[in-house]
């Protein structure tokens, strides 16, 4: 029996198809729980203490405030399942913490944030390419001194290098993509903050690269419906696999696919909710 399609893709999700086909299906389509990760967790952290300062006045958003806006997102994020489920001791807490401030402080090396001008912080977008329809959420939209929109993506990973630096500001054209048809204007410029280094990467979007965005999304569409429709989602070793949730079921790994797929059945059953008979 055929897979059912995605209702959307992201630039998460086309990012995942390409990287390897069957893990974007242990995760999109079979919808297997993926177990917190440092990193990720590290990130969501960073983000709503950037998040809550750009709530803040310009005048107030100085480094004592944005310390203070991670504490707050620290107090937010300790119940949380995934900080929980990391199950760091004392020290290895600390350390995640520590790292989560240096990452604050490196922030204020790239921009001054009184400058800014925010029209939209953790903004969810929606368009369409033909039936398909594209989701995601842009960290922060702005307008520079010329009045033209800016996109902003913070990044808490490695700076990538010379070889993937294309794909990175690929998911920012993206952005770039729902921004032009949501609002009828094209982004005068998106950039990419890595507070690990830091460093910021920039681009211009231009006709050139919208449309080479609409041919990759849709490339990659129309692969996703024909491993839908074939039962063929094939996995592609690589480094990544060594951080990858779903070797247990990997057939690169000794596992069977078959058994995600009914361990995501299972589960997504007992998250139903009945439907009450009159």
């Amino acid at each position: 029996m055929a897979h059912d399609l995605p209702s959307s893709l992201s630039p998460s999700r086309v990012s995942s198809f390409t990287d390897c086909a069957l893990a974007f299906r242990f995760s999109v389509i079979d919808r297997l729980p993926e177990p917190p990760s440092l990193p990720a967790t590290k990130g969501t952290l960073v983000h709503a203490a950037l998040e809550r300062l750009f709530c803040l006045e310009p005048a107030e958003r100085h480094l004592a405030a944005a310390l203070t806006c991670l504490d707050q997102a620290i107090d937010g994020i300790r119940l949380d399942p995934e900080f929980t489920g990391l199950a760091l001791d004392d020290d290895a807490e600390q350390a995640f913490f520590d790292d989560a401030e240096a990452m604050v402080r490196r922030y204020f090396e790239l921009e001054d944030p009184t400058t800014i001008t925010p029209i939209g912080i953790e903004l969810k977008l929606e368009a369409a390419i033909g039936d398909l329809r594209l989701r995601g959420i842009i960290d922060r939209l702005e307008l520079d001194d010329d009045g033209g929109l800016v996109v902003t993506d913070y990044k808490t990973g490695k700076v990538p290098g010379e070889r993937q630096e294309r794909s990175k500001l690929g998911g920012v054209h993206f952005y770039a993509y729902l921004c032009e048809k949501n609002f009828g204007r094209r982004p005068a410029r998106v950039q990419l903050l890595y507070l690990s280094k830091p460093e910021a990467l920039l681009t211009t979007p231009s006709e050139q690269s919208t449309r080479a965005l609409e041919r990759k999304v849709s490339a990659v569409w129309a692969a996703i419906e024909r491993s839908c429709s074939s039962e063929d989602f094939r996995p592609r070793p690589s480094r990544l696999c060594d951080w990858c949730a779903f070797q247990a079921w990997c057939p690169a790994f000794g596992g069977d696919p078959a058994e995600a797929a009914a361990l995501g059945a299972a589960a997504r059953a007992e998250t139903e909710v009945p439907v009450a008979v009159a």
